[in-house]
């Protein structure tokens, strides 16, 4: 059975930060999508429940905390991208001593 291949499961949680990524950075779902392997499909619908999500009850943060959470998801967004370039240039690094 070589041809059939089991469908990749991904936590609840990874699938709500993948959809952060999307809606506190701005950038579109295909940029992401191809940042961190995942059909842009998947991660529409991913995107869509998140948004969902956000018509929190009245009350349920203040537009202060609101405005940190926010601030927080694209703080957070930003050094994943930075750890993610760092691991590759650092992978660089080495292959390239290696090659000398």
């Amino acid at each position: 059975m070589s041809g059939v291949r089991k469908r990749k499961s991904y936590s609840p949680a990874y699938r709500r930060e993948a959809a952060h990524l999307v809606i506190d950075t701005g950038r579109t779902i295909a940029v992401v999508a191809r940042e961190i392997g995942v059909g842009e499909q998947l991660l529409g619908r991913w995107v869509a429940v998140e948004r969902s999500r956000s018509d929190d009850p009245p009350g349920a943060l203040d537009a202060d905390e609101r405005a940190e959470l926010e601030r927080l998801r694209a703080e957070n967004a930003e050094l994943r991208m930075d750890r993610e370039f760092l691991k590759k240039a650092a992978a660089f690094f080495v292959t390239e001593n290696q090659n000398r």
